[in-house]
């Protein structure tokens, strides 16, 4: 099985957030960035990769973006600078 991944773009730190889920981070990352996904990331400007997790089952990888998606915003932003304090944009992690 491919694995699969929840992730959250920030606007910067503290920024607007949006919150996905993929089986092809690099790649819908790379859109996102590019503006090759029509709809909120692109009109708000929200590029970077501030948290990613890694599911083997993609069931289980929705089912945590969708509590994730639930969560109060304080919550969501103590979960991003638990694993990325600085708010670093992680997506050249990823690409390596």
């Amino acid at each position: 099985m491919k694995p699969s991944y929840v992730y959250i773009l920030a606007s910067g730190k503290n920024g607007t957030l949006y919150i996905g889920v993929t089986n092809e981070l690099v790649k819908r990352v790379y859109q996102h960035k590019a503006n090759l996904v029509e709809g909120f990331t692109k009109r708000y400007c929200v590029h970077d990769l501030v948290y990613y997790d890694q599911f083997e089952d993609i069931r289980e990888a929705i089912e945590r973006e969708e509590q994730i998606k639930r969560w109060k915003r304080r919550w969501k932003l103590q979960l991003i600078e638990e694993s990325n304090p600085h708010w670093r944009d992680l997506y050249q992690d990823v690409i390596h």
